[in-house]
């Protein structure tokens, strides 16, 4: 199926490794160009160097997407660098190093710093893309929300949560004001992924996350980047403000007990 992101621009934040890489890469295995963002230069840059070594368009645009001079200053070499953004992947966020204790004992600083990473830059990276989009009346958000957001999380993640459950009520009125000018903003709520930090637990551990769900597995980093290459084509022009979970049905999962 020819999802239409042939000669597409897009801009995925948080790109250099993990889930954002593997939007990146899903994108322009559809023909998309793609600017790779990361805080980690080396990261974004050996992003891109492996994209365009596989005959892709790529180029690492460095910065850290809570600052908003960083951000406007980025969108304005995209632009300059590509001619447009027609596809904006908001992904970045921040580990769990900065979380695991509760709101009594949660650092000001830690909760500053997620809220920042993951809500933020959301906010800022919407705020200079969607103008542009809006003038030419065309385009394709996907914001990274967290299964957190639609049911809680682990005790500790107060401010993971927050922020996640924040981006949803983002999308859903950003859909509402600029979906009128083409432009639609869906979010993704994954659950555990088999990125380098999950791949990096025992065993053990790993096997007990996959069991917390009914299809007895974590999601692979592909099929995340299906998802957003779908909501990003031209057969998804009518899915808006929408959010789409990806935690294998684990909704009813209450952190240790289940309903069944």
């Amino acid at each position: 199926m020819d999802l239409g992101l042939s000669a597409k621009v897009a801009l995925i934040t948080g790109a250099g490794r993990g889930i954002g890489k593997a939007e990146a890469m899903a994108l322009v295995t559809e023909g998309a160009k793609v600017a790779i963002n990361d805080i980690v230069a080396e990261q974004a840059h050996e992003t891109a160097d492996q994209i365009n070594a596989m005959g892709g368009t790529a180029k690492a645009f460095a910065a850290d997407v809570s600052d908003a001079s960083a951000v406007e200053s980025m969108v304005e070499n995209i632009y300059s660098d590509f001619g447009s953004i027609d596809i904006l992947v908001n992904n970045a966020g921040a580990g769990a190093k900065y979380w695991g204790r509760p709101v009594e004992d949660l650092p000001v600083e830690s909760w500053d710093i997620i809220i920042n990473t993951h809500l933020r830059s959301t906010f800022l990276c919407s705020k200079y893309v969607a103008p542009r989009m809006k003038k030419q009346r065309s385009g394709r958000i996907v914001n990274t929300s967290s299964m957190n957001a639609l049911g809680g999380g682990p005790p500790g993640a107060s401010n993971y949560t927050a922020a996640k459950a924040a981006i949803i009520g983002l999308t859903r009125n950003m859909a509402k004001e600029i979906g009128p000018f083409g432009v639609t903003v869906n979010a993704i709520a994954p659950g555990y992924v088999h990125t380098d930090m999950v791949d990096s637990y025992p065993d053990e551990r790993k096997m007990t996350m996959a069991n917390q769900n009914p299809v007895g597995r974590l999601c692979y980093l592909e099929e995340v980047g299906a998802l957003v290459a779908f909501l990003c084509s031209r057969q998804a022009a009518f899915i808006n403000g929408a959010v789409f979970s990806m935690d294998g049905g684990r909704q009813d999962f209450f952190w240790g007990k289940q309903l069944f």
